[in-house]
């Protein structure tokens, strides 16, 4: 299946893929990075899968999510009647649980389902036995059960059953996990918890300020992102899958199961934008957490409790998504010299300030120690924005953002009565706008260049009008924005910067898709600049791309129409609701 056909339920501590065809293909146990339990999306169903639909397997004539909630609904049409599965994970008490519930909808329909338990990435074949009527599997930290309303028969390492469900009937199947060293958890009531899970959705959601334009897909992406939420932290990674590829059968294939400090500023405006407080104050609270020690410590991701050691490595008896290889867990970028986290960070705690969340000593505290540390180093070269793994540069955009970091604390000493060396930081903060409106433009084609003394754009650049830089009016924006429009746009959809099969920029053979982010950033400035009319109509073809529930992965093939990258992705959801702010 494509990535699009995927649907996403978690629980604020893990999340599934469920395909059109009802197969569960992605969930790792108990955490969004823990291995997964059932991995066929990056394999085959031999490295684990449950599905649950009409004998046949055809794929699903309708989805949609429960009204304004994570609840999915998949519908069959078949000659004998309509069938209907409901899947959620509820939220977690203890242990997690996932639940699908089969419900007639008329006629007769004969159903089947298939599930293969396996853990560590589909590798660990557990063992598995009855007890009292139920399944459970264990193999070595990991045990799940399975409580099936219908009689399953084993072979082959999976266990399967065909039942027939009426009109009006409902039959509830639950899997639980839970470490096995301990006891069997205690059995849930589906039916309590679909109502449990559907109140609370509805709850949260009535809590949303945005009444404008575009309100249903504001709202769709605030829930994936909630649904991205770590709850015990307030984490929010930046998708709940691995490996994904931006290049079909080639090697772009990342984890990104965890936290970046580049989302922070653009996650904390959508979060407060939206009215949800307590959840921009638990994603500050994280950041503080996470980047507390030495300002040269500081990184650009972390897991969802703030752990620092993300070791990347391959999984080989896997073959990847359309075989797309490597499979990799971890992320080796964690350990990359990207400066501009440095603006991120004082950027989003300068907001958090600003939007009125408190004073929190600490943010202060912290904000002193990264200046600190930037003086000396904003001069360097690094990897960017981008996370290239070739030869280190003087990014463009990595400049700026080390301005941004200067000039947030400068302003947030000067309004909130900060003590600081303000003589030393104005001037420190002239001296680096001086710089990159001297090596970062090119003065024969008017516009911003990707990295010093080189003539390539980059969609990065879009950022300069929105983090105050430069007003939007300036003739240099403006150029630099219409150049990326007529150079780096692809059937309307934008590229992070050019990149050639033979040449690549980043160090990896192989192309990628447009990035969704990018394209948002030029509706952005696209109204900034003074064209609502062209930027509301980049939006809505923007908006056009989501799948049938609403979903965005990070990527989109304009040459193939399909979504590139890992799904969903925050990244592509947190400026969707950014732009629709904008241009409400």
């Amino acid at each position: 299946m494509r990535i699009e056909d995927y649907a996403l339920i978690g629980d604020m501590q893990s999340a599934a893929l469920v395909g059109r065809d009802g197969s569960i293909d992605w969930l790792c146990l108990p955490r969004f990075d823990s291995p997964a339990c059932f991995a066929s999306l990056l394999g085959s169903e031999r490295n684990g899968h449950w599905w649950i639909g009409p004998s046949g397997r055809p794929m699903a004539n309708r989805r949609r999510y429960r009204e304004d909630t994570l609840i999915l609904e998949s519908e069959w049409d078949t000659p004998g009647g309509t069938v209907r599965v409901i899947d959620f994970m509820p939220p977690r008490h203890a242990n997690p649980d996932v639940v699908r519930i089969v419900e007639g909808v008329s006629g007769s329909v004969e159903m089947s389902t298939q599930i293969r338990i396996r853990f560590d990435y589909g590798r660990v074949v557990p063992w598995v036995r009855r007890s009292d009527g139920d399944l459970q599997a264990i193999g070595g930290p990991d045990a799940a059960w399975l409580n099936s309303p219908v009689p399953l028969t084993g072979g082959d390492y999976a266990h399967q059953g065909t039942f027939r469900v009426s009109a009006g009937q409902r039959l509830a199947f639950v899997f639980t996990w839970h470490p096995s060293h301990e006891p069997r958890p205690e059995e849930i009531d589906p039916e309590f918890q679909l109502r449990e899970t559907e109140a609370g959705w509805t709850e949260w959601v009535d809590g949303c300020a945005h009444k404008g334009r575009w309100r249903e897909a504001v709202v769709r992406s605030l829930i994936t992102l909630k649904g991205l939420t770590y709850a015990p932290t307030g984490g929010i990674v930046a998708a709940p899958t691995t490996s994904l590829p931006e290049d079909i059968g080639g090697v772009r294939n990342w984890d990104y199961r965890y936290c970046w400090l580049r989302d922070a500023t653009m996650t904390l405006d959508a979060l407060l934008g939206a009215g949800y407080l307590d959840e921009a104050r638990d994603w500050r609270e994280w950041l503080l957490r996470a980047v507390a020690g030495r300002a040269q410590d500081l990184q650009i991701m972390y897991g969802v409790a703030g752990e620092r050691r993300l070791p990347e490595m391959e999984l080989d008896w896997l073959r990847g998504y359309e075989n797309s290889r490597p499979v990799r867990i971890g992320n080796g970028a964690v350990n990359q010299l990207q400066l501009d986290v440095y603006g991120e960070v004082a950027n989003c705690l300068y907001r958090a300030r600003a939007s009125g969340l408190g004073h929190d000593r600490r943010a202060w505290a912290i904000q002193r120690e990264l200046v600190g540390y930037l003086e000396s180093q904003w001069d360097q070269p690094d990897e960017g924005i981008w996370e290239v793994r070739g030869p280190r540069r003087h990014f463009t955009h990595s400049k700026v953002m080390c301005w941004v970091a200067l000039d947030r604390v400068v302003r947030q000493a000067e309004i909130f009565g900060k003590q600081a060396p303000l003589a030393r930081w104005r001037a420190l903060r002239d001296q680096i706008h001086a710089e990159i409106c001297s090596k970062g433009f090119d003065s024969d084609t008017g516009t911003f260049t990707q990295s010093y003394g080189s003539r390539e754009l980059d969609a990065s650049l879009l950022l300069i009008p929105a983090v105050g830089f430069l007003p939007a009016t300036d003739p240099r924006v403006v150029n630099t924005v219409r150049a990326i429009e007529s150079e780096l746009m692809v059937d309307g959809f934008v590229l992070r910067y050019p990149v050639a099969a033979d040449n690549p920029v980043d160090g990896l053979p192989g192309r990628e898709g447009a990035f969704l982010a990018c394209s948002f950033w030029l509706a952005d400035a696209k109204a900034m600049i003074g064209c609502k009319d062209e930027a509301i109509e980049m939006f809505e073809r923007l908006l056009a791309l989501r799948n049938d529930v609403g979903l965005l992965a990070e990527e989109y093939d304009p040459a193939t129409g399909r979504m590139m990258g890992n799904f969903p992705q925050a990244f592509s959801h947190v400026p969707l609701i950014h732009t629709a702010r904008t241009l409400s």
